[in-house]
């Protein structure tokens, strides 16, 4: 058995593929196999795969299925003790298996190892911005508010936490599904909580910016309604398993976010989404300002000037974001 299998969900990425599979074969742990999940790609993404000569590499095509598909389709082929996943347009360091794997060797009670990111732009460029979050004593609660593991590129998780959630939906006829396919977004927050709420397994994190992670410029209102319909579908589904739990905590939560929201609005410079999106966290919850004062009103002045200005505010709103950026 591989000591860890790197899942690499790809689809449509021949432009950053190889640098994320070059950054992956780099590991100082070099006990590992990299599953490149191509889910249905219409460009190079499998060509650029199979170029890496390296036997640890397995190319696994599929049609279509969204990433949680493309990461059950991984897990289903992994032979891994930990698993780790990496998306295509992501980097990580080179210390980055290692440390986790020490981590989760030396933590027996711990599912989910995570780490913070550096945020890089569409060129790989770092924008000055980190993703640092809370690493010890992180709650059920911690998770549901502000998720610290932050991004799909950050976590390495023990396959034996993974196999307690699995479960085999209607229609499913031939694997288990760990991640919800039905959610195209949340997918992943859904199954950390998953597991927080239905397992004794523990979430934790490591010191360190381990991941290089890639966010794209800008934004639209349509993707952030989305993204809000999602996650309010995801407390929907994990209610039943923890009912106490989601009344005691859903409100503060909705609102941190609708923060989070707010502040996406922002930097895409849509003005009356920002607004919207304030207006909903408020009046959901004032737990952000309670405990993230500085963070909650940074936010709030970012969308009262964009709000006033318009346009011409925009790149002071971005530095006021930026200071206390997730």
């Amino acid at each position: 058995m591989s000591h860890a299998s790197l899942v690499v969900p790809a689809y449509n990425v021949e432009s950053t593929l190889g640098e994320t599979i070059r950054s992956l074969l780099a590991q100082t742990h070099s006990d590992f196999e990299i599953i490149v999940v191509d889910d249905g790609s219409s460009d190079r993404t499998p060509q650029v795969a199979q170029s890496f000569k390296d036997p640890r590499i397995q190319l696994v095509q599929q049609p279509n299925r969204g990433l949680a598909g493309a990461r059950n389709t991984g897990i289903a082929h992994a032979r891994g003790r930990y698993i780790g996943f990496c998306d295509a347009d992501d980097l990580w360091r080179p210390t980055k298996l290692a440390a986790h794997v020490a981590h989760l060797e030396a933590r027996p009670e711990v599912g989910i190892s995570y780490s913070g990111s550096l945020l890089v732009d569409a060129e790989g460029r770092a924008t000055g911005l980190a993703q640092r979050p809370r690493l010890r004593d992180v709650t059920a609660a911690h998770v549901f508010k502000r998720n610290p593991i932050g991004n799909g590129s950050a976590a390495v998780i023990r396959r034996a936490a993974l196999d307690a959630i699995a479960y085999r939906p209607e229609g499913e006829q031939t694997r288990d599904w760990w991640f919800d396919e039905t959610f195209r977004q949340s997918e992943d927050i859904e199954c950390w909580m998953r597991m927080l709420l239905s397992t004794d397994w523990e979430i934790e994190g490591i010191t360190g910016l381990l991941t290089r992670y890639r966010v794209a410029p800008g934004g639209l209102s349509s993707a952030l309604n989305r993204q809000y319909v999602s996650w309010e579908r995801m407390v929907e589904k994990l209610t039943p398993i923890a009912p106490t739990f989601m009344a005691q905590h859903v409100g503060a939560a909705r609102a941190y976010q609708l923060r989070y929201l707010a502040r996406r609005a922002v930097s895409a410079g849509d003005g009356p989404a920002a607004l919207e999106n304030m207006q909903g966290s408020i009046a959901s919850s004032l737990r952000p300002f309670a405990e993230e004062p500085a963070k909650s009103m940074i936010t709030l002045g970012a969308v009262c000037a964009l709000a006033m200005f318009g346009t011409a505010s925009i790149r002071f709103a971005r530095r006021l974001v930026a200071r206390r950026a997730a």
